[in-house]
């Protein structure tokens, strides 16, 4: 079952979750106060070089006379759609840059290359998602309504189809993102007149992204217009497979835990901090793969620091993890390939009803709990000691490293 004692999961009295709490504040005072002129430079250089490899590559497309020509156009097309949809755009939108005052650089301002629209992925993601994260029944990522991704989720026989589902919303997901955000936006105005707008708001968006990638860019290609709407619908749907992988293997794979809206209940930043690195997975990067992921790679950083600039997240990682280790924390982390792995499994065992199921339902891989200690001898029964005190800790530990993949990077 999900989390419903969120210090009580990762085994801190008080005085360890405050002083947790406030080494973190610390480190995002630090970053803070060092953001300047290189971290300004990134962006504007990240902008234009992804503007100059969006021309060159549509220039290959339209110019090239071979198929390995098109080839990689297509592929460069893709690539520059992804760090505008990834690095630029999810980052722009989180806020990230605006303490540059930038007019054009702004969450309020920034529209991307997708055919959702900013203003409602805003609310459905910076809100929704970050604040609520991994919350059952308040966080609407959590299987973004299609998938069910824990055993909290009411099984269905519309599950069976569940694997499709996931190979669908892959190849589609920028228009999933965009019903994400409509629905999300439909939810949280009060008169039909407000929803009716904002679905207009999307229908104009989602005109405007058709008309340019389908429409105005093979026209002006000529004779030779098949050739550039194959190679935009190409890169729409690379670019989608990639945004989907990177999502998905930051928020399902084992280790990134689920919450039961009790957390909510006198939840102190502390414990938000906690709740955001419980419910987040990382992934192991390069600086190339973090580039081209939006440095989601870093998606427990991302959590603990949602608008800090995405460039500094690879230094905040090291601090992160020095702190998850000195307070024996889960630090959830492993290759690209291994985490899809273990979202697919969750993906496809989950499809079924639980009666097919192993596991417990405190104990499941996919989604634990604070039950799943009951009955161990390195973990008290008295609840007052249970959820207070830190006796026998370092049994706790032991027990814990043997039963919890969290130390080799599950």
């Amino acid at each position: 079952m999900v989390i419903s004692q969120v210090r009580a999961y990762a085994h801190l009295t008080d005085a360890d979750l405050d002083a947790f709490g406030s080494e973190l504040d610390t480190l995002r005072t630090r970053i803070e106060e060092d953001l300047g002129a290189r971290d300004a430079a990134y962006i504007r250089r990240t902008i234009f070089f992804q503007r100059t490899l969006d021309i060159a590559a549509r220039l290959t497309i339209q110019c090239s006379r071979s198929r390995a020509g098109w080839l990689l156009g297509t592929v460069a097309l893709a690539t520059a759609k992804s760090i505008e949809n990834m690095e630029i755009g999810h980052n722009v939108g989180h806020g990230q840059w605006d303490w540059m005052n930038d007019p054009e650089i702004h969450s309020n301002t920034w529209e991307w290359d997708m055919a959702g629209l900013s203003s409602q992925w805003r609310y459905s993601h910076n809100y929704t998602h970050h604040v609520f994260t991994n919350i059952l029944g308040m966080d609407d990522d959590i299987g973004f309504g299609v998938i069910r991704v824990t055993r909290d989720q009411t099984w269905r026989p519309e599950h069976l189809i569940q694997p499709a589902r996931n190979v669908l919303l892959a190849l589609i997901f920028e228009w999933g993102i965009a019903l994400h955000g409509v629905h999300s936006n439909r939810d949280r105005v009060d008169t039909a007149a407000e929803r009716t707008a904002g679905r207009k708001a999307l229908l104009r968006k989602i005109s405007r992204q058709v008309t340019k990638d389908y429409v105005v860019f093979p026209a002006l290609s000529g004779r030779r217009w098949r050739r550039t709407l194959g190679a935009n619908t190409a890169a729409n749907v690379l670019r989608n497979l990639w945004a989907y992988l990177v999502i998905f293997c930051g928020h399902f794979p084992d280790g990134a835990e689920k919450f039961d809206p009790a957390v909510l209940t006198d939840e102190t930043k502390p414990h938000w901090y906690l709740r955001q690195m419980l419910g987040s997975a990382n992934f192991t990067a390069g600086p190339l793969m973090a580039f081209l992921s939006g440095h989601l790679c870093y998606q427990i950083e991302h959590h603990l620091f949602p608008d800090l600039p995405s460039n500094r997240l690879p230094e905040i990682a090291v601090s992160v993890r020095q702190l998850c280790e000195k307070y024996d924390l889960p630090y959830t982390t492993g290759p690209l390939a291994r985490q899809y792995f273990l979202t697919l499994r969750t993906i496809h065992k989950l499809a079924l009803p639980d009666r097919f199921l192993t596991a417990t339902v405190d104990d499941a891989p996919e989604t634990a709990s604070e039950r799943r200690f009951d009955g161990d001898p390195a973990w008290p029964a008295d609840p007052h000691v249970r959820y207070g005190l830190r006796s026998a800790l370092e049994r706790r530990r032991q027990a814990r490293r043997s039963r919890m993949p969290w130390r080799s990077g599950g």
